[in-house]
């Protein structure tokens, strides 16, 4: 149940500053902005006046390690990521960052300053922080598996559109933004054409964040979360969603249509290539098999090319393309993205500036890890490329 501010026994706080009664305990929840410097005075002020008995963060453990620990980036093995099939993952994962740091820069805060602050000031003071978010991993890959091919590429697209754009924001706008989770704002504004990805993004964290803030001991808490869920959280307070949470922290399994279908299109080429073979002779199924070979290969090849990849990289793609898409279980893509890891490794100094040069297009080619996900990128699409081409000669040339 909501009380009134009136009727609490504490400091005048703006109105960012809500109060939850829940049962014999009181939550003060504080609504943030991520790129703020007045949120980030505002957390200090309400957790150095309160002195509660415990802090609960909008953050989870990966997300509070990379803005405390200057190292990181040391730690981050992409060749784990590539094995998980986690590329795609990251890669979204930076370019949301990016668009915030981007927004920052022109406010002139670090994203995420404000959550920062109230880690360091309750340590200040010896008060127990407690990290209520969802890993950011199960949450970028819930939100990918949930979205179509089609939305996928919308999504990318409107990433990718926000760091190429130049235009200053208005004094009026940055006045406004200062009172803004933006990407909880970001992801709204897309929710009409993404319903998913806001519901994995937002309403789900809304679920997990409640029901962490309630399992957080003591009975007056601080909880610093993004303007965006403050709402939804309010409103998960009435309800016991503790049964969801075993579900909204589970990647869902590929389902077994797709898995069917992953392995029915492969099938379907080879089996199209000995049916020729018996109907036309050895030689027509020699040269569609060819055919096959040379319109992966050769696409996937040139997108390594484009993307500047290392020689080996190019010559791993041109011959696993026409392999790899016979099989769902490996891409092309993971392949040429692991060989040009071992082969260019991304410098420690590059993971650092990775936010800034994704703003710039000589960037990606610039900076190693981003020329590993140009190469990731490319060498797909050249073998998707390749899989319709080839896909649809064999099969003309199987009824004709």
């Amino acid at each position: 149940m909501l009380i009134s501010q009136q009727h609490f026994p504490s400091k005048e706080y703006p109105e960012d500053v809500h109060f939850i009664q829940y049962h014999n305990r009181t939550i003060l929840l504080v609504g943030t902005a991520h790129i703020s410097q007045e949120s980030v005075d505002l957390v200090r002020k309400v957790i150095q006046q309160e002195q509660p008995d415990g802090v609960c963060i909008e953050l989870d453990e990966k997300r509070y390690l990379a803005l405390t620990e200057k190292k990181r980036w040391q730690a981050l093995d992409l060749k784990q990521i590539i094995k998980d099939k986690q590329l795609s993952t990251l890669m979204v994962n930076l370019l949301m960052a990016s668009y915030q740091k981007k927004l920052g820069e022109q406010l002139g805060v670090k994203p995420g300053a404000e959550l920062l602050a109230a880690a360091q000031s309750a340590k200040e003071q010896n008060i127990p922080i407690t990290l209520c978010d969802r890993d950011v991993r199960i949450t970028l890959r819930r939100a990918w598996k949930s979205t179509s091919l089609f939305k996928k590429g919308y999504l990318l697209i409107t990433l990718f559109a926000s760091l190429f754009d130049d235009t200053k924001i208005s004094e009026e706008r940055l006045a406004e933004l200062k009172q803004k989770d933006v990407l909880s704002e970001l992801m709204g504004e897309m929710g009409e054409i993404l319903p998913n990805v806001k519901k994995v993004l937002i309403d789900e964290r809304d679920i997990y964040l409640s029901e962490k803030i309630k399992a957080t001991t003591g009975k007056r808490l601080v909880a610093v979360v993004g303007a965006g869920h403050v709402a939804g959280i309010q409103k998960q307070f009435a309800v016991d969603n503790s049964e969801m949470l075993a579900e909204i922290t589970t990647i869902p399994p590929i389902a077994k249509g797709w898995k069917i279908a992953g392995w029915s299109f492969p099938l379907l080429i080879i089996g199209s290539i000995v049916a020729i073979g018996l109907q036309k002779g050895k030689a027509d199924a020699g040269a569609s098999l060819l055919y096959w070979i040379l319109a992966h290969s050769i696409p996937a090849a040139i997108g390594g090319m484009i993307a500047l990849a290392h020689p080996l990289t190019i010559l791993g793609a041109l011959v696993a393309a026409p392999i790899t898409s016979l099989t769902p279980v490996i891409r092309t893509s993971y392949v040429a993205a692991f060989i040009q890891i071992m082969m260019a490794p991304p410098l420690v100094k590059e993971f650092e500036t990775v936010g800034g040069d994704m703003g710039t297009v000589s960037g990606w080619w610039k900076n190693k890890l981003l020329r590993v996900f140009l190469v990731f990128i490319l060498t797909g699409l050249g073998s998707s490329v390749g899989t319709y081409i080839a896909g649809y000669k064999i099969i003309k040339n199987l009824i004709s």
